[in-house]
């Protein structure tokens, strides 16, 4: 025991090794940047940088709009539909986790309203209300908002100041709502500072303009020390430091946050500060403002963002302080005047309470003043499928996920979104697809654009994205001891827990969505056949020898020709036989075929004009018709159906390694996957239900 003990620091080593790791970071370090996000200065010299730099003095919803565009944007799908999706929403200075997915018409009206409050239209004297049901990124939507002010701070773009009273001690007592600096002029020559800090100002530039007023304990601070200096407030002035501020979360500086509590343990003081008593036996009055904590989540976000969380749940008694920050830009401290802040407020709440706020006459008040943004569901099957990928990427789940797993979750889910569309010839499978972008004959841009129209509350009904994550997360734990997740682990997961469901709406609509899983099974057969027929038919060799067996005959029918029998040397008709069994496979008709060859002969004969070789493989059509030809001549030979009785001989198991590999290395199987796959597909075929 005493041999494995440490005995001395000879034994820990002596430190050098840590040190030059501790050198290397510091060298790292850029002091500079350190140095510019903590300067100290004068008055004198902040106004010099306002007048250089006029965007210093933005208010919280215009330095917040400025920080979304600064990440640029970019226009996304159709034309037709004028979306734009910004950048900032992908959260691209994070590790990706809070990025949203779809959503880009409620994202677009978000930053309309920022916009027309960073220009004082109005929406500034509002709420801004997210709306919509449990787990569809309402508070993601506020984290991101939150830490990209935060991040905004720190650049040079992002600065901002306030202001703090130099003691006789030497030490700095700092404005406790880090309030705007140029707040302490007086109201009689604001314009002309205004003026002075406006001239020459260019074209498109900020315009300083100096609103509110400071607190109430700067406020106190400046006359007492204004009657000091015989009433030159410049002299005030002198005594002040201006500093940067960096607005954070954590150190409770221009972001706060509010969540309803039980009401026998939370009042009005979280929001608007309380009395210090420790500090009324120092200063003697309840009123005295240095005996108040100026702390509560309104004073603390002051230039930033304030979030309530769950907001319609707040008491009424919290209302009023709401109300008056939304619609005066004020707040009213116990016992004292009422006081000017300059934060953007962004609650959210979910259906039941919103129906409750439409319904009770008591909240007519919030109402009128509230701007609601609706967020609902992904009905975008690629966009709910990265929302899944983002939380079982390799790296965050060891086990293998098998191709198509997180998709047919993703599938059901968006499934349970949708409305019934109206037209009688379209299922729910198809207007997915159909929002995905795929195209099917008979509908065009603009309907697709009608359908959406035409539906209610699309994407505001439905499954949330976290039951699926839970069912997908309780896949991975009940299947351990397999080394891939595939769909029907998932889908049975999935099923099982809708029986004890507590936000499924009602017994119809349970059913309903255990019908959805039935389609979305008939999907992924289908998706899988495929997969498995096109690794049958991934022989390269054997494709080009089809290949060019078909165009030999393709052109010496457009030609009037004869083809050599390579076998016999006799000279023979073209096989009308071959070349209608692989023209089937994609659909041309008896009456087309003579225009289809023609279209195959003319393609190689303009690629021959540019000294280009034929490929099979620039051509999808043929490609796709040439694969299910090959695949039903190898079909047989491989004999699949095998596979279910579990009696292979040598040469077909063999072929069957052969397949498998294919999928491995061409779809993202493992070896437990391919090889499920393969016996379901079997399986299919032994029940002789394969489509062509």
């Amino acid at each position: 025991m005493a041999a494995t003990q440490f005995t001395g620091v000879s034994q820990l080593g002596d430190g050098t090794a840590g040190r030059t790791l501790l050198e290397r970071l510091a060298a790292q370090e850029r002091l500079d940047q350190y140095r510019q996000e903590h300067w100290q200065g004068s008055f004198g010299e902040y106004l010099e940088i306002v007048r250089d730099r006029p965007e210093v003095t933005r208010s919280a919803y215009q330095r917040m709009y400025d920080m979304i565009v600064s990440y640029g944007s970019s226009p996304i799908g159709h034309p037709k539909e004028n979306l734009v999706r910004y950048k900032f929403f992908d959260d691209p200075d994070g590790d990706g986790h809070d990025a949203i997915f779809g959503l880009t018409k409620p994202l677009m009206e978000l930053v309309n309203v920022l916009k027309s409050a960073a220009l004082k239209y109005g929406t500034e004297r509002r709420v801004i209300l997210l709306h919509g049901p449990v787990g569809s990124s309402k508070s993601t939507i506020a984290r991101l908002l939150k830490r990209g002010v935060e991040r905004y701070s720190r650049k040079d773009e992002g600065a901002l100041y306030t202001f703090g009273w130099k003691e006789d001690d030497g030490t700095i007592l700092w404005d406790p709502m880090n309030g705007e600096p140029l707040q302490l002029v007086p109201f009689e020559h604001r314009q002309a500072v205004c003026d002075w800090l406006n001239t020459d100002a260019a074209e498109g530039r900020h315009h300083v303009e100096i609103t509110g007023e400071i607190c109430p304990l700067s406020r106190y601070i400046f006359k007492e020390r204004l009657e000091k200096a015989g009433g030159d407030w410049t002299k005030v002035l002198d005594g002040i430091v201006v500093r940067r501020v960096l607005l954070s979360e954590p150190d409770r500086i221009g972001i706060g946050t509010f969540q309803p509590k039980d009401e026998k343990n939370q009042d009005s003081t979280e929001l608007t500060g309380d009395i210090n008593f420790r500090k009324i036996a120092v200063y003697g009055s309840e009123s005295d403002p240095r005996a108040f904590n100026f702390d509560g989540e309104f004073n603390v976000a002051n230039r930033g963002m304030i979030e309530f969380i769950e907001v319609l749940k707040l008491d009424v008694a919290f209302l009023y302080d709401l109300l008056g920050a939304s619609q005066e830009h004020k707040i009213k401290p116990k016992k004292f005047a009422q006081t000017d802040i300059d934060t953007v407020i962004i609650g959210h709440t979910n259906e039941p309470e919103f129906r409750k706020l439409q319904s009770n006459e008591f909240m007519e008040a919030l109402r009128d003043r509230t701007i609601k943004i609706d967020v609902p569901y992904v009905t975008r099957l690629d966009d709910e499928i990265q929302i899944y990928e983002k939380d079982y990427n390799g790296r965050r789940v060891k086990k293998h996920i098998a191709p198509h797993t997180l998709e047919t979750a993703a599938m059901w889910a968006a499934l349970t979104r949708l409305e019934q569309p109206n037209n009688a010839g379209l299922t729910l499978l198809q207007k997915l697809k159909l929002y995905n972008g795929k195209t099917l004959p008979g509908f065009t841009m603009d309907n697709v654009i009608q359908l959406r129209r035409e539906t209610k509350r699309e994407g505001m009904l439905g499954i949330s994205p976290r039951y699926v994550q839970d069912k997908i997360s309780n896949a991975l734990v009940a299947n351990s001891d397999s080394t891939s997740l595939n769909p029907f682990m998932v889908l049975k997961e999935i099923e099982e827990g809708l029986q004890h469901h507590s936000l499924i709406p009602s017994e119809e609509s349970r059913s309903h969505y255990k019908q959805l899983i039935s389609v979305v099974k008939d999907e992924y057969t289908d998706i899988v056949k495929n997969e498995v027929q096109r690794a049958i038919a991934a022989d390269e060799e054997a494709l080009t020898r089809l290949c060019s067996n078909y165009i030999d005959n393709v052109k010496a029918y457009t030609q009037r020709e004869k083809v050599r029998n390579k076998f016999t040397g006799e000279e023979e008709s073209p096989d009308e036989r071959l070349m209608r069994s692989i023209e089937e496979r994609i659909d041309i008709p008896e009456a087309r075929k003579d225009d289809f060859r023609r279209e195959i002969m003319n393609y190689i004969g303009a690629l021959s004009l540019d000294g280009k070789k034929f490929d099979y493989r620039t051509n999808e059509r043929l490609q796709k018709a040439l694969e299910m030809k090959l695949f039903e001549d190898q079909k047989d030979t491989i004999k699949l159906t095998s596979l279910v009785s579990n009696t292979v001989d040598a040469a077909t198991q063999e072929k069957i390694d052969i397949v498998k590999s294919r999928l491995i290395r061409d779809f993202g199987y493992n070896e437990e996957s391919a090889t499920d796959v393969l016996q379901y597909v079997a399986s299919i075929f032994a029940r002789g239900d394969a489509k062509r």
